[in-house]
């Protein structure tokens, strides 16, 4: 029986997946946690992301697959001396002490012309912004550095031994980085120049590998030596593959933060910064939203309410959309035109009842991802199906509002660990050298309930929310 593996090294840790190579069935799984972090400062040491990976496979039962591929944290930094040994900490996404690069970065170059050129409006969780830091704060580290890649990539050169020569990435974590364009598939190194104009940066990045391009073989005594090593991926790239994305389709992420994304047949475009314009890892596009507040906004008014999450969910559930408006900015939204954003409640009378306050919250998460996907559509066609992931989908109230403010119909996704099973999706396909839509339909990926919404559609709670956010200061 062949085997698959699929690996999502995340911010909090490494997953694996193995499956069998026909029917897709999960066979084992195992993970290990990686250092824990906390924004503003959010940094690991790429050592212990192979730490956590040798012991998750161990776990898994050291099984011996025909293809290995991983998929993993978009963003970060990893930057390494002339011996494949990390010269600083690797900077993570959702680490922002770069936000001062950023704005360096944006004013430099307008936003304008960085969507026109990557596709993008650099923000702080961009790689260039780390490295525009890095060369900034930490000179005598900056003129070790030799090697730069992306939090995949380390895992993937590791499992192939080219840390230091000939080393690979992929189309679509290339596109995070800030100087890597989907539309021309070719690295800007004149937008690198602008952290640092004396280095060879051609010589530091890593080779962008095709969707069918093998990275190699894995040359590792202790994980699937011998193995196809696909390209990998970004964690979003690779949950589009996990939940059998389509064109036509998007996807709702419903997290600690949210993701809103769909699969474009051409490039996109924002210059407002709104919407990432990332590439696939299929040769297509995967136009992106991200907010930083989802469920944990939900999560916080529970607590408030001194609710569990099932009590939570009949609160909301008993509500009608009448109360108070939540805007859910609680920890800010560091986005280009509202980097300090706070949350706002509208609408609070004396009579506010737990059951309002419940709803105001899952209307205020499901109208912030709605605008998400509401950009979407202004760049990309979306007539196909919206899929629901991530584990505030789990929730029988968001899921209910969401059905009942979106225009299409919602599915709830049958995948529960997307980036993982994503990323054995795309080793079997190079594998094989099929396209990825042949294995997701062979597993029976992209399949999943349909959501009947109970309430009502409902045409006020989106003007009501888009009142109170359009009248909320953009700095707070």
């Amino acid at each position: 029986m062949p085997l698959i593996a699929g690996v999502d090294s995340s911010t909090q840790s490494t997953k694996v997946e193995i499956r069998d190579q026909e029917t897709g069935a999960v066979v084992a799984s195992a993970s290990a946690p990686h250092p824990p972090v906390m924004a503003p400062l959010s940094e690991q040491d790429p050592a212990s992301w192979w730490t956590a990976f040798e012991q998750a496979w161990v776990q898994a039962g050291s099984p011996d697959v025909a293809a290995i591929s991983v998929g993993g944290q978009q963003h970060g930094m990893v930057a390494l001396d002339a011996h494949g040994l990390a010269v600083h900490p690797a900077k993570l996404w959702n680490d922002t002490e770069s936000a001062e690069d950023a704005d360096r970065l944006t004013g430099l170059v307008s936003p304008a012309d960085w969507a026109a050129a990557i596709g993008s409006v650099p923000v702080a969780a961009f790689t260039i912004t780390k490295l525009a830091w890095l060369a900034r704060t930490h000179a005598d580290v900056w003129s070790k550095v030799r090697h730069v890649m992306l939090p995949h990539d380390y895992i993937t050169n590791r499992l192939t031994g080219r840390l230091t020569t000939g080393s690979t990435t992929d189309r679509g974590d290339a596109s995070g980085t800030g100087y890597w364009s989907p539309g021309e598939g070719e690295y800007r190194t004149d937008l690198l120049d602008l952290v640092d104009s004396t280095r060879e940066w051609e010589a530091m990045l890593p080779r962008v590998l095709g969707p069918m391009d093998h990275a190699g073989l894995s040359t590792s005594a202790s994980i699937a030596m011998g193995a196809v090593v696909a390209p990998g991926t970004g964690d979003n790239m690779a949950g589009a593959l996990g939940v059998g994305l389509r064109p036509g389709d998007a996807v709702i992420s419903i997290g600690t933060s949210g993701t809103v994304y769909a699969v474009s047949n051409t490039p996109t475009s924002d210059p407002s910064g709104a919407v990432a314009g990332f590439a696939d890892a299929t040769g297509h596009f995967l136009p992106l939203v991200c907010t930083s507040n989802a469920a944990k906004v939900v999560d916080a008014v529970a607590r408030l309410l001194g609710a569990d999450h099932a009590e939570f969910d009949r609160l909301a559930l008993a509500a009608l959309p009448e109360g108070p408006t939540l805007l859910p900015y609680f920890d800010g939204e560091r986005t280009p035109n509202r980097p300090n954003a706070r949350g706002i409640i509208g609408g609070l009378r004396t009579d506010v009842t737990r059951e309002q306050f419940a709803r105001a919250a899952v209307d205020g998460v499901a109208c912030g991802l709605l605008d998400g996907l509401d950009a979407l559509r202004a760049l990309t066609v979306l007539d196909g199906r919206v899929m629901l992931t991530g584990g505030g989908a789990r929730s029988l109230a968001m899921q209910q509002v969401v059905a009942s403010l979106v225009d299409a119909p919602v599915v709830l996704s049958s995948a529960d660990e997307a980036v993982a099973t994503g990323a054995a999706v795309q080793a079997c396909a190079v594998l094989e050298q099929v396209d990825h839509s042949v294995i997701q339909d062979r597993w029976g990926l992209g399949v999943g309930a349909q959501v009947d919404p109970t309430f009502a559609p409902d045409m006020t709670t989106r003007a009501r929310y888009a009142a109170l956010r359009d009248a909320a200061p953009s700095h707070g």
